[in-house]
């Protein structure tokens, strides 16, 4: 993480609005990622990304096959630790899930913007307190937020197909591949961890680390998937072990 990438003058290029940031997130992150690292606001694109989120969420919950969806992803779930839920539970849950979108929806309204806060706060230690960087706050926070855009277009790319499927299953992991394996296998539960949103997200977060520290993007990319991997790997472990 300690290579220094050319250095470059983001402040002389025009600063781009809001839609040209989300948009560039997308098609050119780098250039608009020194754009806010120059001019760092993260309201406007943090509230896009959570409205985005939400009402996906909430339009799935809606219904009756979103609702379903959900009993059945936390059925799934404590089987996958090796527990099985009670039939008084499972009555409890079918009682809530009418109910579900709204919950879902103030939770997630209410918990992104503090993950947003906490990587933030986590990534600014790291660069600034043990590699000598010297970003603000208000930087990372814009940084990070902007990187979130890549979540909330998971949400609209994987919200219909959750739909078609009638699960909450991500349509966006490798898990397709496991489909002809013991579901109780190692590699099972870790093809199914490991989603391609998730890894452009920690490239496009390494790509707007590397614009702020001035530092190239690879090394910062490599430390953070590494950091993925060795969770999805104890995840899957742990989950194989209690299958």
């Amino acid at each position: 993480m300690t290579e220094i990438a050319p250095a470059a003058n983001p402040a002389e290029a025009a600063p781009k609005g809001l839609i040209s940031r989300i948009l560039g997130v997308y098609f050119s992150p780098r250039a608009t990622f020194a754009d806010v690292a120059a001019r760092p606001k993260a309201f406007g694109v943090l509230a896009v990304g959570i409205l985005v989120v939400v009402a996906g969420l909430f339009t799935l919950f809606k219904t009756e096959v979103g609702q379903q969806a959900w009993i059945d992803q936390q059925v799934q779930a404590s089987r996958s630790f090796g527990r099985e839920i009670p039939e008084q539970q499972l009555q409890g849950m079918e009682r809530i899930a009418p109910y579900i979108a709204y919950i879902v929806a103030c939770g997630y309204l209410v918990v992104i913007p503090i993950i947003v806060l906490i990587i933030s706060g986590i990534l600014l230690g790291i660069f600034n307190a043990l590699l000598g960087g010297d970003a603000t706050f208000k930087q990372m926070f814009a940084v990070v937020a902007h990187a979130g855009l890549i979540t909330a277009l998971q949400t609209l790319f994987a919200m219909p197909l959750d739909y078609v499927n009638k699960t909450l299953s991500s349509p966006t992991t490798l898990g397709v591949f496991a489909q002809a394996l013991d579901a109780t296998s190692f590699p099972a539960p870790l093809l199914g961890t490991i989603d391609l949103f998730q890894i452009w997200w920690l490239v496009a977060l390494s790509i707007g680390l590397g614009v702020l520290y001035k530092r190239r993007t690879a090394p910062i990319a490599t430390s953070l998937l590494t950091v993925y991997a060795v969770i999805l790997i104890a995840l899957a472990a742990v989950r194989s072990a209690l299958s």
